[in-house]
């Protein structure tokens, strides 16, 4: 079985930096934007709260599974060591053909340029002059501190993810304050028509894709101390601290802006905040959001070099990007080819384009990710693991058959979008072979 070497990794991460993690590798720049999407789609704001906590729900029922996951298989990698083991190496290669080469630097560098453009709205800089620069300095600076280990990104991902958590409590807070004791008024259903079932189960869509990003610490689980307590640990706190964030952060909007202000808007934090502040009050929670993208930057570039460091010590990549540094222990090599391929695709702008061709990719990892617990179970039955995940089997079928019908749906919306991450997928067949037909002839 190829696994990584022992001492590749230094565990330095205890469970509030694996919590931070998880928090910070969800919120990104969704709550922000997304929460007037879902109102669009629903009739009142008891229907955007339930939504959102149906969400969380389904997530948490997610995370568990990925709970019990990282504390049978703590290593470096995540799913594509999960794959890997339960499937053969071909089904871990393509997704993490599919994630660590598209997806990963795909997320950094469209995020990366949004925590760019808020940067520059909040400083007043021309966009069209720094918002590239400054979003290529952002990667690169983040890339140089992961380099120095695990221990400088999660420092520095600590920091980011509070400032993160302070910008929505401050939207909360606004929200509240503008209510000014009309709060039963968050529930009332619009005078307009009653939007259609449909339209409220598509609203689900973006619900879970806002929430989306909690396997980061999984690819992180070589570097967490104590891994088989700390991950289920931090997995449930990390997570749960998100729903209640959301449900906070959506009773807030609804309060400040009621249900028609939430669906008629395009930048609802900044809406909500100029209520209160005027345009210092939409000032600083661009920096809040400048803040919420940087971190979470941070994460996915951290999260997806362990991926590619661990295909390359499987020999399905450049075997360079296996090595692990020895004094840092960091995958150094990784990092820098995982940060210049986002830089490239930041300077190219075609990023959205490529994550809108990899979004079924990615969930379909979660759902054949998750489907290896049932593999684990069965294949590992005299070994429980540290941690089991509570209502088996029943909780890993609902995120599954739950996911399944996101990709479904999604195919549905975006039948071309779900063409081409297929072809990708695909793709990565005759790549893996030749990539193993040069490894052989290397090794003669």
């Amino acid at each position: 079985m190829l696994t990584e070497p022992a001492n590749a990794y230094a565990r330095r991460l205890n469970t509030w930096d694996a919590a931070m993690i998880v928090i910070g590798g969800v919120i990104g720049a969704g709550i922000f934007l997304t929460p007037a999407t879902v109102a669009r789609n629903t009739s009142s704001g008891a229907e955007v709260l339930i939504l959102w906590a149906i969400g969380g729900l389904l997530t948490l029922a997610g995370v568990l599974c990925y709970a019990e996951l990282g504390a049978r298989r703590p290593q470096a990698g995540g799913i594509y060591v999960y794959l890997r083991e339960a499937f053969g190496l071909l089904p871990a290669f393509l997704f993490g053909w599919t994630m660590a080469l598209i997806n990963y630097p795909g997320s950094v560098a469209a995020v990366a340029t949004m925590f760019a453009e808020y940067l520059c709205a909040a400083l007043g800089l021309p966009p069209l002059l720094y918002v590239k620069p400054v979003a290529v300095g952002a990667i690169v600076f983040i890339v140089g501190v992961n380099l120095f280990g695990i221990r400088a990104g999660a420092w520095m991902q600590n920091v980011f993810t509070v400032l993160k958590l302070a910008a929505i409590a401050l939207l909360v807070v606004a929200g509240l304050v503008l209510a000014r004791g009309q709060l039963g008024t968050v529930l009332v259903v619009d005078a307009a028509p009653p939007v259609s079932p449909w339209s409220f189960v598509g609203a689900l869509l973006p619900v879970l894709f806002t929430y989306g990003g909690f396997h980061y610490l999984n690819d992180l689980a070589g570097e967490v101390r104590n891994p088989q307590r700390t991950l289920p640990r931090a997995l449930g706190m990390g997570m749960a601290g998100v729903v209640i964030c959301y449900l906070l952060a959506n009773f807030a909007y609804l309060a400040g802006l009621g249900h028609a202000g939430l669906a008629a808007s395009q930048a609802p934090a900044a809406d909500l905040m100029r209520r209160l502040f005027g345009e210092h009050g939409a000032t600083v929670i661009a920096v809040g959001i400048a803040c919420s993208t940087f971190g979470y930057c941070s994460i996915a570039i951290a999260g997806g070099a362990r991926v590619l460091q661990t295909m390359g010590a499987d020999g399905v990549f450049f075997r360079a990007a296996g090595r692990v540094d020895l004094r840092t222990r960091a995958p150094q090599i990784a990092l820098a080819l995982l940060g210049a391929w986002a830089v490239v695709l930041t300077l190219s702008g075609s990023f959205n384009q490529l994550l809108n061709y990899t979004t079924v990719g990615e969930w379909l990892g979660h759902v054949f990710g998750i489907g290896t617990l049932f593999w684990y179970r069965r294949h590992f039955i005299d070994q429980p693991a540290p941690y089991q995940v509570p209502f088996y089997p029943l909780l890993p079928l609902i995120f599954v058959i739950t996911v399944f019908g996101v990709i479904v749906a999604s195919a549905i919306h975006a039948p071309g979008d779900a063409g081409m991450s297929l072809l990708i997928i695909a793709l990565g067949v005759p790549v893996y072979y030749g990539w193993r037909w040069l490894e052989g002839r290397r090794t003669v």
